[in-house]
């Protein structure tokens, strides 16, 4: 079995609920889920860069955006099927570029999810 290691920002609502599911999805133990916004947790790249972009590593490669999802997802049995099609170029391309539209959403949906928790 292969071990996944996912940074995530905890310091984020909307990365908390998907890591909430993440890690109830994950029944092996398969990954080992990090908090990039706790200065005590460790980056191995700048921390900055690594909230900005959600990242990951498999087989010992540094991946980020939707390369990093998709490592995420093949370490989870019923996610699979998805992070195999990513394999694709064509199909990472596309994910990639949904993720892209996503971060300039992202911080608008924060601010929507900070409010409904402090409400």
């Amino acid at each position: 079995m292969t071990r996944v290691t996912v940074w995530h920002d905890g310091a984020c609502p909307l990365c908390q609920r998907e890591i909430a599911l993440m890690r109830r999805l994950d029944r092996r133990g398969a990954i080992d889920f990090i908090d990039a916004s706790d200065p005590a947790g460790s980056c191995p790249i700048d921390r900055r860069t690594m909230l900005a972009r959600f990242h990951a590593r498999e087989d010992g490669q540094l991946l980020s955006g939707a390369a990093a999802f998709a490592a995420m997802w093949r370490a989870i049995p019923l996610l699979r099927p998805l992070g195999i099609a990513a394999r694709s170029p064509l199909v990472l391309a596309g994910l990639e570029r949904a993720y892209l539209l996503f971060l300039r959403i992202r911080p608008r949906l924060q601010s929507i999810m900070r409010d409904r928790v402090s409400a």
